[in-house]
């Protein structure tokens, strides 16, 4: 019998930390609707660009909410991101994602979000 307890709280345990396929739809804990700004951060070249133009907001959060972020089988850390997105309300960063990465875990996006991102950062103004 405890053979058998061991062996299901085992096995609940390893399906329990792994990783699962999610969009940002999923993995943001407030409402999206609420999202007041977004950064965008250059991590090739360091420039940043924000937006509070609700329009520019919702539309980049309508692109890029169901997209898929698979696990990665590769989940070794690494070096370097090209762009880096975060989400405000108010002053209080809501999420911070990059285009393989959110939180500590890497994935691969369906379909890629990198076009998206980067057609949204090179629509945005530079700052300072």
């Amino acid at each position: 019998m405890k053979r058998i307890l061991l062996t299901i709280v085992f096995t609940i345990l390893l399906t329990g930390c792994g990783l699962e396929t999610l969009t940002i739809e999923d993995y943001y804990k407030n409402d999206l609707e609420d999202v007041s700004e977004i950064e965008v951060f250059d991590g090739s070249n360091g420039s940043s660009r924000t937006t509070t133009n609700k329009k520019e907001i919702w539309s980049f959060i309508k692109e890029v909410k169901h997209i898929k972020f698979i696990p990665d089988e590769d989940q070794s850390e690494r070096d370097g991101f090209l762009y880096s997105i975060t989400f405000y309300e108010g002053d209080k960063a809501t999420l911070q994602f990059g285009l393989n990465q959110i939180g500590d875990a890497y994935y691969n996006t369906e379909p890629d979000i990198e076009p998206i991102v980067e057609e949204f950062f090179n629509s945005m103004s530079e700052q300072d």
